[in-house]
């Protein structure tokens, strides 16, 4: 699956509605990363959206922004994504160690 590939779907996933301008869609913030254990993902953020559109491991899903004591915390269905203020980007999944990742 190629890069516009995964852009597409992690936009299909959002579901935009008659109601919604295509100027929204092109204030989405997409970013690529690549993780220390070879684990690669692309998440978005939409400005209306305080949800994680994340595209990970084949699959899409939406992640929550949850509570955290620094930075921002988004999780769902044992997958979690935090990103602190300092760059440090990981990523923890189901029966597998957290690691960290950076932007490509």
């Amino acid at each position: 699956m190629n890069r516009y590939e995964i852009i597409a779907a992690v936009t299909a996933i959002v579901g935009f509605s008659a109601g919604l301008t295509p100027v929204l869609a092109q204030m989405a913030t997409f970013r690529t990363y690549h993780c220390a254990d070879g684990t690669g993902f692309i998440v978005g953020f939409y400005p209306y959206d305080s949800r994680a559109y994340l595209q990970i491991d084949g699959g899409a899903m939406m992640l929550p922004k949850r509570v955290a004591l620094s930075g921002t915390r988004y999780s769902a269905g044992g997958v979690t994504l935090k990103m602190t203020r300092v760059d440090r980007t990981t990523v923890k999944r189901p029966k597998r160690p957290e690691t960290a990742c950076e932007v490509m």
